[in-house]
């Protein structure tokens, strides 16, 4: 349940916000804000909850205890730094457009707070008085909604379509009236149980049903998230398999090869030779031709440039990159199925749990790319070589030319930053990415610590690296297994630092 516009105005005029001052925030999770206020009124600080989770999208008082997060989010603290004992000066909803714009003045500075109460597009939004975004709760660059972008939903009127016309004080609240191009839905306030104020029975009821929404929704996340990298994976498998039959055809290639050497020695009217395109020649038939039947005839075709030994070579050739291929992609489609098993079996154990915020905590760290404590060890861990929790960051490090190779195919994706020493051979480690986010420096020189550790140059003490994102690496032609050749690769000098590592040591999952 979303709040509709005439519920988010009885709910405005009920705080009665001016001349409030902001005295702490709290973030508990990526989508829920709440502020302490306080008006010298005999009931003394109040806490405003603000929920921008779809479907659950709404403003009020609550009266319980706000979870506080276990490490600062962003948000709040970008808050703390401007509108901490700052007073509220204004406390508008914008016509009938579920925005509320909330102008917060500390010493001589101001801004504006728009909180969007939009079912599938909830957010809050933070301007200097001009509408120059300052930052967002959820950064939407798509949506022009991230620092440096301008907003102003007063002066782009929404799908109703609504302008902001007249402004009235009822109550020490501000009302803005707007006038419709459009007939609008008439929306109630609807008549939840309970007693009280309407802010008191809003906060009743998400008290009894807010963890089934937000719960569902993450479910609905999940689901909508763990998909598609099933459908990716079972596509790439599709392809695995179709590769697997055209490498399982391979022993045709040897026979062709015999096929024409037999040939050659048999000097069949110059049937091969040079310049011939075709050859046209009789199978082999280890028991003879006995039950009267014609020949069993094979049509080879032949490059017309070579002799008839490098033809046979080239049949040859072709027979032996089968047989190898063959073995390779097996081990892949293997690895694929054990990976969509895992998939499967991840998402069961995730939406078993009931627990919204456990459950927040459980995906954001799938997201990333960690895996759960279950699947951790030597026997459940299905991500080849060595992975490490850098606080947020996820490093990974293969040590051989196979878990390489394994990384490479399996576990990395573009975006990640690869990472090897110069002039040694040595493992592959990679930096998993982070939406929006830059690598930073220490997380860097730990990730080039492990790739001198985990190499051939390990007792030098120091050594060269070089590294770029994995979208920049190309496989080498008839190239060894997992071997790779960098472009628009970046320098690194690393010298080996025991501290560095002993701490890597402690956080290898």
């Amino acid at each position: 349940m979303s709040l509709n516009w005439k519920e988010i105005d009885l709910i405005l005029r009920e705080l009665a916000l001016p001349g409030m001052q902001i005295q702490k925030i709290y973030q508990s999770t990526y989508d829920v804000l709440a502020l302490q206020v306080y008006g010298g009124t005999p009931r003394g600080a109040r806490c405003i909850l603000v929920c921008v989770t779809p479907r659950a999208c709404r403003i009020h008082e609550t009266f319980r205890p706000v979870p506080k997060s276990e490490k600062p989010l962003r948000f709040a603290e970008f808050l703390k730094s401007r509108i901490i004992n700052g007073r509220i000066e204004e406390a508008v909803q914008l016509g009938h457009d579920r925005i509320i714009r909330l102008t917060v003045k500390r010493g001589e500075t101001s801004c504006r707070i728009y909180i969007r109460l939009w079912s599938n597009a909830a957010n809050v939004i933070v301007t200097d008085p001009a509408g120059l975004i300052l930052d967002a709760m959820k950064r939407l660059p798509k949506r022009g909604e991230t620092a440096g972008f301008s907003y102003g939903p007063e002066n782009a009127p929404a799908s109703g379509v609504k302008q902001v016309d007249d402004v009235k004080q009822t109550a020490g609240v501000k009302q803005v009236d707007s006038a419709d191009r459009s007939p609008a839905r008439e929306y109630q306030v609807r008549d939840l149980p309970g007693s009280g104020s309407f802010n008191r029975r809003v906060d009743d009821w998400y008290r009894e049903h807010s963890g089934a929404l937000s719960l569902e929704q993450l479910r609905e996340e999940i689901r909508r998230t763990l998909g598609k990298s099933r459908i990716r994976l079972e596509a790439a498998l599709e392809r695995l398999r179709e590769k697997e039959a055209d490498y399982a055809e391979g022993e045709r290639f040897r026979e062709y090869g015999d096929l024409i050497l037999a040939n050659i020695a048999k000097q069949l009217d110059g049937a091969v030779g040079e310049g011939a395109s075709w050859l046209e020649a009789e199978r082999f038939s280890p028991d003879g031709d006995s039950d009267g039947r014609s020949p069993d005839l094979v049509r080879i075709e032949l490059d017309p440039w070579k002799s008839p030994a490098k033809n046979a070579e080239g049949y040859y050739e072709k027979y032996r990159k089968a047989k190898s291929g063959l073995g390779d992609v097996r081990e892949e489609i293997a690895a694929g199925e054990r990976e969509i098993k895992r998939l499967t079996e991840t998402e069961e154990r995730l939406l078993a749990e009931t627990n919204p915020l456990k459950l927040q905590a459980l995906f954001k760290k799938i997201r990333k790319g960690t895996p759960l404590r279950e699947e951790r060890g030597k026997e459940g861990r299905k991500r080849p070589g060595l992975s490490f929790a850098d606080g947020d960051w996820l490093i990974l490090v293969g040590r051989n030319a196979g878990e390489n190779d394994e990384l490479l195919r399996r576990h990395v994706k573009g975006s990640d930053l690869w990472l090897h020493v110069r002039d040694w051979g040595g493992s592959y480690v990679f930096i998993k990415h982070r939406p929006g986010k830059t690598v930073p420096l220490e997380i860097l020189l730990d990730a080039g610590n492990l790739a001198l550790f985990y190499s051939k140059g390990r007792a030098s003490g120091r050594g060269d690296l070089y590294y770029t994102q994995v979208k920049y690496l190309r496989r080498a032609k008839n190239g060894l297994k997992g071997l790779v050749i960098p472009t628009q690769e970046k320098n690194l000098g690393i010298v080996l630092d025991r501290s560095r590592l002993k701490k890597l040591e402690e956080s290898k999952l």
